[in-house]
């Protein structure tokens, strides 16, 4: 009996995660799509491209959503085996609200390392595709900055044509071994400058050991300078924000490639504030399905369904605004970043075990 009563917790808890996985994925292609179809509005593309892209970007945000998804799809879980007198029958045959907490509770946490090994991976290669086919696509708009194996590049409209920037790699607030053409409107080249090192940190670029290159004549004429300055749209902070979405890599690339990723010039404070958040996301997991058990176990009366249901809804959307308040404290060095990602973990590890002490008494 005992073989059967776990046969039947486990099957009907992941239904559950699974149908409410299934919900905002819906949810989510239906939000995003409206996005999609404005970027391509103006491009000629088949009506298709959206929706594939769309399809592809949301798993990846459903990941970021779990810990939310697990705490609805528990309460719910919770809920109906409470009102089907379920629960009940598990207690009689020697199932006590402990056990049965334990048992959704590391399911829960298993389910995160799976999704962290597995999952994660493929949802990293999708965000990839979709990074890469939106970057194709983006030749018809004003500004764009993106980051691959070449180094980085930059495009952004003068009011005289174009400016493209192709660096080696960035080095806190420098680019190393920059190269920037100028072009007019008419794309013709009217000017090239090569850099060893250009400060970043404003608006104002300051280019250190200057090769200035102009045409004269027919002729490019070289021209060295010690400093040189131009005004760009960018500055550190505006690009190092482009870069603070990791969807791109996965839990696996963060652990093995963690040195290469540094030196190929990715910040290590975004590096480490990614690695522990996704370290993080069993425990949180765990730590949802432990609030929604505590909330749904003190008492059998279908009656509290509702006030329990709005009063989860409460403490979940509190437990992602302190966690984003801590990261923000962490981001802006208030508290060490580590820090930062692991408090409301060990918040809610407090809370929960008060909370388990208080439902192994029923």
């Amino acid at each position: 009996m005992n073989k059967i009563i776990l046969n039947y917790l486990l099957k009907n808890f992941l239904k559950t995660v699974l149908m409410w996985v299934m919900i905002f994925y819906c949810f989510g292609v239906i939000l995003n799509l409206f996005e999609e179809i404005e970027f391509f509005k103006n491009i000629n593309v088949s009506i298709f491209t959206p929706l594939i892209l769309t399809s592809i970007f949301i798993p990846s945000m459903i990941i970021q959503l779990l810990p939310f998804i697990i705490f609805i799809s528990s309460m719910w879980f919770m809920i109906k085996i409470r009102n089907n007198r379920d629960l009940l029958t598990m207690k009689v045959f020697g199932y006590s609200n402990i056990k049965i907490f334990f048992i959704l509770a590391i399911t829960s946490f298993i389910l995160g390392w799976i999704i962290l090994f597995i999952a994660n991976p493929i949802t990293s290669s999708m965000s990839k595709y979709y990074e890469k086919t939106k970057s194709n696509y983006a030749r018809d708009i004003d500004h764009l900055v993106t980051f691959n194996k070449n180094g980085l590049w930059i495009k952004e409209n003068t009011k005289n044509g174009q400016r493209i920037i192709t660096a080696d790699k960035p080095d806190g607030f420098y680019l190393i071994d920059v190269t920037i053409f100028h072009l007019d409107k008419d794309y013709n080249l009217t000017e090239k400058i090569i850099s060893k090192k250009v400060n970043i940190k404003d608006n104002n670029w300051e280019l250190i050991n200057v090769e200035l290159f102009k045409p004269s004549k027919g002729v490019f004429e070289r021209k060295e300078l010690e400093t040189l300055k131009i005004q760009s749209i960018y500055n550190f902070e505006k690009i190092t924000t482009l870069f603070k979405n990791f969807d791109t890599m996965s839990f696996l690339d963060l652990i093995l490639n963690y040195k290469e990723l540094i030196n190929n010039g990715y910040n290590q404070t975004f590096l480490n504030q990614s690695l522990h958040s996704l370290l993080s996301l069993p425990f949180f997991l765990l730590l949802m399905t432990a609030i929604a058990s505590i909330l749904t176990m003190n008492t059998l009366k279908k009656s509290d369904n509702l006030k329990f249901t709005v009063l989860g809804l409460i403490i979940s959307v509190f437990v992602f605004y302190f966690k984003d308040l801590s990261l923000a404290l962490g981001q802006t060095d208030r508290i060490p970043l580590i820090l930062a990602v692991w408090a409301p973990v060990i918040a809610l590890t407090l809370f929960t075990f008060i909370g388990i002490l208080q439902i192994n008494e029923k």
